[in-house]
């Protein structure tokens, strides 16, 4: 039997701890919650510096901080190309079952705002996924964002519905695949669980579709992560 390397060891172990004490609910950017994991966001700038998208579709609100990390990258972007990014049509669409008052508040007040679009309906919805997939018609580079309910068939639903937006080079993110390696009935209150998560909506996706793969290089430079095997990049 092969070890385990050292430091994928501590990696998990901290993961698991960290996990517990809820240690993704400790960060914000520009002011807004994110509730991700430091090598994540990291992951995440570095993609959207490589793709150059101009749409980022992000399914999942909640505080709005990866709305208002994707913002802000997009505008980096513009000025990178000598852009004015209230000019450009560069843009970030999120999705989210429930907006809730305090946070649209928060969002609408925002200085990002203008680069936001916002979408208040379950992201499986046929008349959301309509209406999402309407931000992508013409538009060249297009990266998704999948983390919003984790069970398997919404996952599943959700690259059924977006995931051939994504275009060749670019890549779609699905989040909390993590749950699938932790141990069963870590999340007691919710309906997901071991066997039933993104990681296991993620293989039975792949499975039929060649165009996609996983970039290993990813989750073996990040170590610590909540989407291991959830980071794909087009390629046909």
């Amino acid at each position: 039997m092969t070890s385990i390397e050292p430091k994928f060891k501590t990696a998990s172990d901290f993961l698991l701890q960290s996990i517990k004490d809820r240690y993704s609910y400790n960060f914000s950017w520009l002011t807004r919650p994110i509730i991700q994991y430091p090598q994540d966001i990291v992951a995440f700038q570095e993609l959207v510096s490589q793709v150059k998208p101009d749409l980022i579709l992000e399914t999942g609100i909640a505080h709005g901080g990866s709305l208002v990390l994707s913002a802000s990258l997009l505008c980096l972007l513009d000025v990178m190309e000598g852009l004015d990014p209230r000019q450009s049509p560069r843009k970030v669409v999120g999705v989210d079952i429930d907006i809730r008052p305090h946070n649209r508040k928060a969002l609408d007040e925002h200085p990002l705002r203008f680069k936001m679009e916002l979408i208040e309906g379950s992201s499986i919805d046929p008349g959301i996924i309509q209406q999402v997939r309407s931000h992508a018609d013409g538009v060249e580079r297009v990266l998704v964002s999948l983390d919003s309910n984790h069970t398997h068939e919404h996952v599943l639903a959700e690259l059924n519905a977006y995931a051939d937006l994504v275009s060749v080079g670019s890549y779609c993110i699905v989040f909390d695949t993590v749950v699938e390696d932790l141990p069963a009935g870590s999340f007691p209150d919710r309906p997901w669980d071991v066997g039933n998560n993104p990681k296991t909506a993620v293989h039975e996706w792949l499975k039929s579709h060649p165009e996609f793969e996983i970039d290993k290089k990813i989750d073996n430079k990040l170590l610590i992560s909540v989407a291991p095997d959830g980071y794909w990049k087009r390629v046909g």
